[in-house]
Protein backbone atom coordinates (compact mmCIF):
# COMPACT_ATOMS: atom_id res chain seq x y z
CA UNK A 1 0.00 0.00 0.00
CA UNK A 2 3.15 2.23 0.88
CA UNK A 3 4.30 1.60 -2.47
CA UNK A 4 1.54 2.81 -4.37
CA UNK A 5 1.03 6.60 -2.51
CA UNK A 6 5.19 6.69 -3.17
CA UNK A 7 4.30 6.00 -6.88
CA UNK A 8 1.53 8.66 -6.37
CA UNK A 9 3.54 11.08 -5.19
CA UNK A 10 6.47 10.69 -7.71
CA UNK A 11 4.26 11.05 -10.31
CA UNK A 12 2.93 14.10 -9.08
CA UNK A 13 6.39 15.59 -8.51
CA UNK A 14 6.95 14.78 -12.00
CA UNK A 15 4.07 16.73 -13.47
CA UNK A 16 4.95 18.99 -11.65
CA UNK A 17 8.51 19.77 -12.79
CA UNK A 18 6.68 19.44 -16.50
CA UNK A 19 4.51 22.17 -15.66
CA UNK A 20 7.41 24.31 -14.06
CA UNK A 21 9.78 23.62 -17.14
CA UNK A 22 6.74 24.96 -19.83
CA UNK A 23 6.05 27.85 -17.63
CA UNK A 24 9.93 28.54 -17.80
CA UNK A 25 9.97 27.89 -21.83
CA UNK A 26 7.15 30.14 -22.12
CA UNK A 27 7.99 32.70 -20.19
CA UNK A 28 11.38 32.79 -22.15
CA UNK A 29 9.39 32.93 -25.86
CA UNK A 30 7.74 36.19 -24.06
CA UNK A 31 10.84 37.77 -23.15
CA UNK A 32 12.46 37.59 -26.52
CA UNK A 33 15.34 35.97 -24.99
CA UNK A 34 16.73 32.90 -26.98
CA UNK A 35 19.52 30.85 -25.84
CA UNK A 36 23.32 31.03 -27.42
CA UNK A 37 23.09 28.23 -30.23
CA UNK A 38 26.31 28.10 -31.17
CA UNK A 39 29.69 28.53 -29.11
CA UNK A 40 33.30 29.23 -29.68
CA UNK A 41 36.24 29.10 -28.43
CA UNK A 42 38.87 32.07 -28.14
CA UNK A 43 42.59 31.77 -27.63
CA UNK A 44 42.69 31.61 -24.28
CA UNK A 45 40.16 28.26 -24.32
CA UNK A 46 37.50 30.10 -22.95
CA UNK A 47 33.81 29.85 -24.63
CA UNK A 48 32.22 32.63 -25.94
CA UNK A 49 29.27 33.17 -28.25
CA UNK A 50 31.23 35.50 -30.49
CA UNK A 51 32.67 34.02 -33.62
CA UNK A 52 36.52 34.74 -33.87
CA UNK A 53 37.69 37.57 -36.09
CA UNK A 54 39.37 36.27 -39.40
CA UNK A 55 41.35 38.77 -40.17
CA UNK A 56 43.29 38.72 -37.11
CA UNK A 57 46.74 36.04 -37.72
CA UNK A 58 47.03 33.38 -35.33
CA UNK A 59 50.33 32.96 -33.34
CA UNK A 60 52.05 29.92 -34.54
CA UNK A 61 53.63 27.88 -31.62
CA UNK A 62 56.37 25.60 -31.73
CA UNK A 63 56.07 21.97 -29.87
CA UNK A 64 59.41 23.10 -28.60
CA UNK A 65 58.26 25.91 -26.76
CA UNK A 66 56.08 23.98 -25.12
CA UNK A 67 56.82 23.18 -21.69
CA UNK A 68 54.90 20.26 -19.66
CA UNK A 69 56.77 18.72 -17.17
CA UNK A 70 58.11 20.60 -14.09
CA UNK A 71 61.98 22.55 -14.17
CA UNK A 72 64.84 20.59 -13.64
CA UNK A 73 66.07 20.67 -10.03
CA UNK A 74 69.29 22.42 -9.69
CA UNK A 75 71.61 20.38 -8.56
CA UNK A 76 74.19 22.87 -7.08
CA UNK A 77 73.28 22.93 -3.32
CA UNK A 78 73.57 19.46 -3.43
CA UNK A 79 75.50 18.45 0.15
CA UNK A 80 75.96 15.11 -0.99
CA UNK A 81 73.08 13.72 1.09
CA UNK A 82 70.75 11.19 -0.69
CA UNK A 83 68.28 12.35 -3.25
CA UNK A 84 65.81 11.05 -0.66
CA UNK A 85 66.50 13.62 2.36
CA UNK A 86 64.75 16.23 2.85
CA UNK A 87 65.43 19.65 4.60
CA UNK A 88 63.14 21.68 6.44
CA UNK A 89 62.45 23.06 10.18
CA UNK A 90 60.86 21.71 12.86
CA UNK A 91 57.33 23.84 13.36
CA UNK A 92 56.32 21.76 16.69
CA UNK A 93 57.76 19.48 19.24
CA UNK A 94 56.23 18.33 22.48
CA UNK A 95 59.73 16.45 23.86
CA UNK A 96 57.27 15.18 27.25
CA UNK A 97 54.92 13.15 24.65
CA UNK A 98 57.66 13.06 21.98
CA UNK A 99 55.71 13.81 18.74
CA UNK A 100 56.03 16.84 16.50
CA UNK A 101 55.78 18.66 13.06
CA UNK A 102 58.25 19.42 10.72
CA UNK A 103 57.74 21.59 8.01
CA UNK A 104 59.59 20.65 4.27
CA UNK A 105 61.56 23.36 3.01
CA UNK A 106 60.76 23.07 -0.91
CA UNK A 107 57.14 21.69 -0.55
CA UNK A 108 55.86 23.66 2.80
CA UNK A 109 53.82 20.36 3.50
CA UNK A 110 53.78 18.92 7.36
CA UNK A 111 55.24 15.78 8.27
CA UNK A 112 54.20 14.24 11.51
CA UNK A 113 57.82 13.19 13.40
CA UNK A 114 57.54 10.40 16.38
CA UNK A 115 60.70 10.56 19.04
CA UNK A 116 61.50 6.84 17.84
CA UNK A 117 62.82 8.73 14.45
CA UNK A 118 65.10 11.12 15.95
CA UNK A 119 69.17 10.57 15.75
CA UNK A 120 69.22 13.92 18.25
CA UNK A 121 66.91 16.12 20.41
CA UNK A 122 65.28 18.03 18.38
CA UNK A 123 63.21 21.88 19.57
CA UNK A 124 60.85 24.47 17.75
CA UNK A 125 62.79 25.80 15.03
CA UNK A 126 65.41 23.66 14.26
CA UNK A 127 66.41 23.04 10.82
CA UNK A 128 66.60 19.22 9.87
CA UNK A 129 67.07 17.05 6.81
CA UNK A 130 64.50 14.09 7.41
CA UNK A 131 63.13 11.21 4.43
CA UNK A 132 59.52 10.55 4.07
CA UNK A 133 58.11 7.19 5.38
CA UNK A 134 54.87 5.98 5.34
CA UNK A 135 52.62 5.73 8.42
CA UNK A 136 49.09 4.61 10.15
CA UNK A 137 47.57 7.96 9.11
CA UNK A 138 50.02 9.22 6.37
CA UNK A 139 53.78 10.17 5.81
CA UNK A 140 55.94 10.32 8.30
CA UNK A 141 59.43 11.61 8.93
CA UNK A 142 61.82 9.55 8.84
CA UNK A 143 65.78 9.45 10.11
CA UNK A 144 65.65 12.98 11.43
CA UNK A 145 69.10 14.96 11.75
CA UNK A 146 69.76 18.38 12.46
CA UNK A 147 71.46 20.56 10.15
CA UNK A 148 74.84 21.92 11.46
Amino acid sequence: MADSFNKKDREKKRQKRKKEKAERKEQRKLDGVKPAEFMYVDEDGNLTTTPPDPTVKKEEISLEDIAISTPKKDDSEDDGESKFMRKGTVKFFNTEKGYGFIVDKETRESYFVHADSLSQEIREHDRVTFEIGKGPKGPVANSVKLVK
